[in-house]
């Protein structure tokens, strides 16, 4: 087999391809990966948006304004004093670039490690070629063409624009925008309050800025079961988050100075939000643009992204898509999830993705973590369910953090007592959810998990007692 014929070819180095690449080779087969993000010197990037200007470079940012958060006003509690406290703006965006590096050489490395191939450049098909393979171009610094036997798509999604505003990521910002602004604004606008417009904004509200975020939806956080969205909502308007419901835009000027956002509040009031920036999270659409789909007839649903079935298959024999570019959430995890079902698909395997447990978490503070049905799903189909929450307030580990907000919800069969969700809003949620998940994974009950020994003090209690409080047993109380 020659250097440009692989047994699979992925298009896209994010979570889920780099990931596929990886189990395909794991697997056996001649792989290779191509994905065209690049570095500030212009060489190879992995990982995607979630690495480069998504999901990474955002937890680093989030952890630096906590702890500049924290030592402006609460390490007085723990007898800490500090005087003339002052934020390097620079020097933080500067940790940010660095941790994403090192993000990048670690995928990198993994393909070195189990011998995929690399490409830099923009991968598309060509055309099909002779026996069930396909041509793919490889548009770069070293032009080339690939011949795979089967490919998988994982070209992710790109930042969704507000009609008539478009992104100049000096004013008005997508995510990339959001994660370098220069100096702290003392004005900033995000236009929807899901999870990038919730994480930047409490960014930026931590280091010094007078943060507004304008939601055309009636309601906060609407896919959220709703005691955990009325508690962060509440968390978050105490910690100075402006957040405006049922808003609809009406028109946005940009000027040398900063942005003016024209829009009907829910009352049906005229209002104009003046603001140093703009960052706008309204949403993602898969990217599609270049695949040159059309050269070998891949189908595209009506929202542009790549039709598929319940196991990744597209309309073309060997041709497969997984991530932001099919149906489902737009979640680095699911995208891995389908990248190693895949693989094992195409060695004859049963590569197992279920959508019940994918955990959902937003990285604010408090934290907000699920998975599964909320309360209002659960209603809404007639299942009958009980529930029973715990706070983190009597929790002795979240005493001893200094951090009580929210609580631990369980919602569980009214017959069965099988978990059928399980929702969390406080400290450390992203983590206390993976039990949850497992529980659900198989098939556990609520008592299940009220009979397993927890660690003391642990946050994990939490989970115990809102296991416990389904049944109205709750020790700690």
């Amino acid at each position: 087999m020659s250097a440009t014929n692989f047994d699979v070819v992925v298009i896209g180095g994010g979570p889920g391809g780099y990931i596929a690449a990886i189990r395909a080779a794991q697997l056996g087969f001649n792989t290779a990966c191509i994905d065209e993000w690049k570095n500030g010197k212009g060489g190879p990037a992995p990982g995607g948006t979630c690495t480069n200007v998504g999901c990474i470079p955002s937890k680093a940012l989030l952890q630096s304004s906590e702890h500049f958060e924290q030592a402006g006003h609460h390490f007085a509690d723990h007898g800490i004093g500090l005087k003339d406290l002052s934020i390097d703006v620079a020097k933080m965006l500067g940790r940010k670039d660095t941790v994403v590096k090192q993000n990048n050489d670690g995928i990198l490395y993994l393909f070195k490690k189990n011998k995929v191939t690399f490409f830099h450049g923009r991968g598309s098909f060509a055309k099909a070629a002779e026996g069930g393979a396909y041509e793919i171009a490889v548009a770069g610094d070293k032009p080339q063409t690939l011949t795979a036997k089967h490919v998988i798509v994982a070209t992710g999604s790109n930042a969704r624009a507000l009609p008539g505003a478009a992104f100049d990521e000096d004013r008005i910002l997508s995510n990339d925008g959001a994660l370098r602004i220069p100096s702290v604004p003392k004005t900033l606008g995000v236009i929807g309050s899901g999870v990038i417009g919730l994480e930047m904004g409490s960014v930026w509200r931590r280091l010094g800025a007078e943060v507004t975020i304008l939601e055309g939806l009636p309601t906060f956080l609407g896919a959220v079961d709703q005691a955990v969205a009325k508690e962060a909502h509440k968390a978050f308007t105490k910690q100075g988050l402006k957040i405006e419901l049922g808003v609809k835009i009406a028109e946005v000027k940009t000027d040398k100075t900063g942005v003016s956002v024209s829009y009907t509040d829910a009352k049906g009031g005229a209002q104009v939000l003046e603001c140093e920036r703009l960052i706008v999270s309204i949403g993602r659409v898969p990217n599609t643009n270049g695949l040159n789909a059309e050269a070998v007839g891949l189908k595209l649903d009506e929202r542009g992204a790549i039709a598929v079935d319940d196991e990744c298959r597209t309309n073309l024999p060997n041709v497969w898509a997984i991530g932001d570019v099919v149906r489902g959430p737009m979640l680095a995890h699911k995208a891995e999830e389908e990248g190693v079902a895949v693989a094992e698909r195409i060695a004859g395997q049963h590569g197992h993705v279920n959508f019940n447990t994918i955990p959902w978490v937003i990285y604010t503070s408090p934290e907000i973590a699920w998975v599964g049905q909320t309360e209002e799903q659960l209603k809404a189909s007639g299942r009958a369910y009980k529930a029973g929450s715990f706070p983190f307030m009597a929790n002795g580990r979240a005493r001893a953090l200094g951090d009580t907000t929210g609580f631990v919800k369980f919602i569980a069969d009214a017959k069965t007592d099988e978990i059928l969700g399980v929702h969390i809003v406080g400290p450390f949620a992203s983590e206390l959810i993976a039990e949850a998940v497992v529980a659900m994974e198989f098939k556990a009950s609520a008592e299940d998990i009220a009979r397993i020994c927890h660690a003391h003090p642990s946050l994990s209690e939490a989970t115990k007692e809102a296991a416990l409080a389904v049944d109205k047993r709750t020790l700690n109380f």
